[in-house]
């Protein structure tokens, strides 16, 4: 992502919790098979480095470098990497659309939920390409949202998703990226193309709650309101309706809540 670019969701505490809570294996199993030791990679948008650290264990004593367009970011990255006792992992601000790195670099690209939020994921993943050597692997996995679902279906929680949409698209995002992927990828200038799907589930009482206040929370308080209400998408009140829709969805005991993610592993 660029330095200059607009992240929708931004960095309040319930949008970190949900980053935080991701890691290799319930956000890049599919990248599990070609993290071996002793492999160089590139972790691009690595967000707080929950998924950087897995991928650092794995491919020890590899060189895995982690970066991200703000250094805040990378901090809080720097301190969860240490705490995971991973001493393999250097960390530099970037932008993805122009990496500064030499041709060749990589065995392994990766990056989870980036391309959604950038205006062009396709000179992106060129770049991913250009750093990686060759036959080496660039990896994306993004959601979906159109493929997202839900049971129930509070009345109040609706209108969330168009306004996501609305705030997304207008900051130059794609909330669909997931079934995007493919043909990214191709015009990025891959020709070996595997593509996969996998999903995050919440049902339990606890992941209710917590993806109600991840989600529902931003809705109300995070960048994403705050550009709702300065775009005229929603008012506050209006905002604070979809919050409580939110929470209505989590106290149901059948509750019940799936997003779905495009995947690819690309040869360079």
């Amino acid at each position: 992502m660029s330095a200059n670019a607009t992240y929708t969701h931004g960095h309040n505490a319930n949008v970190l919790s949900a980053h935080q809570w991701r890691t290799v294996e319930n956000s890049a199993a599919y990248l599990i098979p070609h993290l071996r030791a002793g492999a160089s990679v590139l972790d691009v948008g690595c967000g707080p480095g929950t998924i950087t650290a897995g991928m650092a264990e794995r491919v020890a004593p590899g060189r895995v470098v982690a970066t991200d367009a703000a250094e805040v970011v990378l901090a809080e990255a720097r301190r969860n990497v240490e705490a995971a006792g991973a001493a393999n992992v250097e960390f530099a601000v970037a932008d993805v659309h122009d990496l500064d790195f030499p041709d060749g670099t990589f065995d392994v690209v990766h990056a989870h939920q980036v391309l959604q939020h950038i205006a062009d994921p396709v000179r992106a993943l060129a770049e991913m390409r250009r750093v990686a050597r060759p036959g080496g692997i660039v990896a994306a996995r993004e959601a979906d949202f159109g493929t997202m679902i839900w049971y129930p279906e509070p009345a109040a929680m609706a209108p969330w998703m168009p306004i996501y949409y609305k705030v997304a698209r207008g900051n130059g995002g794609e909330p669909d990226a997931g079934r995007r992927l493919v043909s990214w990828a191709r015009q990025a200038g891959f020709t070996d193309v595997t593509a996969s799907t996998s999903s995050w589930c919440y049902s339990t009482p606890e992941e209710r709650e917590w993806w109600s206040e991840s989600w529902g929370g931003r809705m109300r308080d995070s960048s994403v309101a705050e550009t709702a209400v300065a775009g005229g998408h929603a008012t506050r009140e209006e905002l604070q309706r979809v919050y409580e829709g939110w929470k209505e969805w989590a106290a149901a005991e059948d509750g019940w809540y799936s997003v779905t993610h495009g995947e690819i592993i690309c040869r360079a």
